[in-house]
């Protein structure tokens, strides 16, 4: 089995390249079905979520291609609209495909998506939604059996709840649909405007992107364009924390500054320094971080739930108490385990974690446990005494690209070993 390998208590200095968005990449993978015509996708990460949404595409017909970080896709051969229980499995956002089938072939048939388990994610919302623009759904043995009477229809859909994917399958049905659609309490994230961004370039009509009203007009058909994906705000973050356990400083490079303005407050209460600038920022970390009061993860523009984990490795290493509500996701604390192997202090009740800071941890064996938790452990590795041994890295591999390279060059002390 792959393991990563890091000696912890260097400082990190330097520059780090930030990949395209991983979850803006593969709603607009997803949306390159509706097209008539190609799609040069710039700045797609290459990860292995990026290369299921690939394997999917390629399975319902479409030509395929990548030129380094460019992705192009011919959707004028899309010949099906099912998609395989083991390519459903790959990744949670699999499930983004089905607006994006339904609108094109007028059906769909694929399986309950697999990925991270964070507890229940259900997808009740996109059911809900797609039905009320006129998809009938049978659930079956675990599976999705759809079919459309004509082209969709468009109509008034309130949201209970901001949800990112259901927002996303509502666009992907809506912009070919017969009529207007409006989206009230839609999910207000920069991957929900670039997949916003991307559909537009195509020639749909859509109002209202990154605001909770989102007003679809449909159109006939779509057309191909080039589109460059957003930087990755949850990468970004990412470095910025570890930039900050090391108590080094980092200039990220290829940011939107704007996108990660909810974290911000949170690193400068713990002390770092932070300067944005055009495309770029620069983060300084102190000596010792300070606690961080009280972290909630909220429905953007609050504090994301993916960097929930982050800020937690950050704050084992804080002098005082830090506390974390997790709202979004039931089991979002699966890494709390593996970060005590290390000698983190944290006390779980429910959705609250307490986390008594400690001045050293301590090099051990450790799991990812999930896509962030694996990052958390990563950061806690960099900061531990001694070398730490990480496995099931693939977890890491789905969200980011050259992450041992990327840290090796800013002066982390890591391999990866069989």
């Amino acid at each position: 089995m792959t393991k990563l390998v890091i000696e912890g208590g260097h400082r990190l200095n330097g520059a780090v390249h930030i990949h395209g968005a991983k979850n803006s990449a593969l709603p607009i993978l997803a949306a390159s079905v509706l097209v008539n015509g190609e799609c040069y996708i710039e700045n797609c990460p290459d990860l292995s979520d990026v290369a299921a949404a690939v394997a999917i595409l390629r399975h319902l017909g479409c030509h395929v291609q990548r030129e380094g970080h460019t992705v192009i896709v011919d959707a004028s051969g899309v010949c099906r609209g099912d998609i395989p229980d083991a390519l459903m499995r790959e990744m949670r956002s699999s499930i983004v495909f089905l607006g994006a089938i339904a609108a094109r072939t007028g059906g769909a048939h694929l399986s309950f998506p697999g990925g991270c388990e964070l507890g229940p994610r259900p997808i009740d919302l996109h059911l809900a939604a797609l039905r009320q623009l006129g998809l009938h759904i049978r659930e079956e043995g675990g599976c999705l059996h759809c079919h459309a009477a004509g082209r969709l229809k468009g109509r008034a859909i309130s949201l209970s709840f901001p949800s990112v994917g259901a927002t996303e399958n509502i666009l992907l049905a809506a912009v070919t649909a017969e009529g207007s659609t409006t989206v009230y309490n839609a999910a207000r994230e920069p991957e929900i405007s670039d997949l916003c961004a991307f559909l537009t370039a195509c020639g749909a009509r859509i109002r209202g992107a990154g605001e909770s009203t989102l007003i679809v007009e449909g159109v006939e058909a779509l057309h191909g364009c080039t589109h460059r994906v957003i930087p990755d705000r949850i990468e970004t973050a990412t470095y910025m924390a570890a930039a900050a356990v090391t108590g080094g400083s980092l200039v990220l490079k290829e940011v939107c500054p704007e996108h990660v303005q909810s974290v911000l407050p949170f690193f400068e209460e713990m002390g770092c320094g932070i300067t944005p600038w055009r495309g770029e920022m620069l983060i300084s970390a102190p000596a010792r971080l300070r606690r961080v009061k009280t972290v909630r993860t909220l429905p953007y523009p609050g504090f994301p739930t993916d960097a929930q984990a982050l800020l937690m490795a950050m704050a084992c290493v804080a002098e005082g108490t830090s506390v974390f509500i997790e709202t979004i996701f039931e089991s979002r604390y699966k890494h709390v385990g593996e970060l005590m192997r290390l000698g983190a202090r944290v006390k779980v009740e429910g959705r609250v974690a307490v986390v008594e800071g400690v001045e050293q941890l301590s090099a051990a064996p450790v799991e990812c446990t999930d896509l962030r938790g694996g990052a958390a452990l990563v950061l806690a590795a960099l900061t531990a005494q001694g070398e730490t041994e990480i496995t099931n890295l693939y977890h890491l591999e789905r969200g980011y690209e050259a992450l041992a390279e990327s840290l090796q060059g800013v002066g982390a002390v890591l391999r990866v070993e069989k």
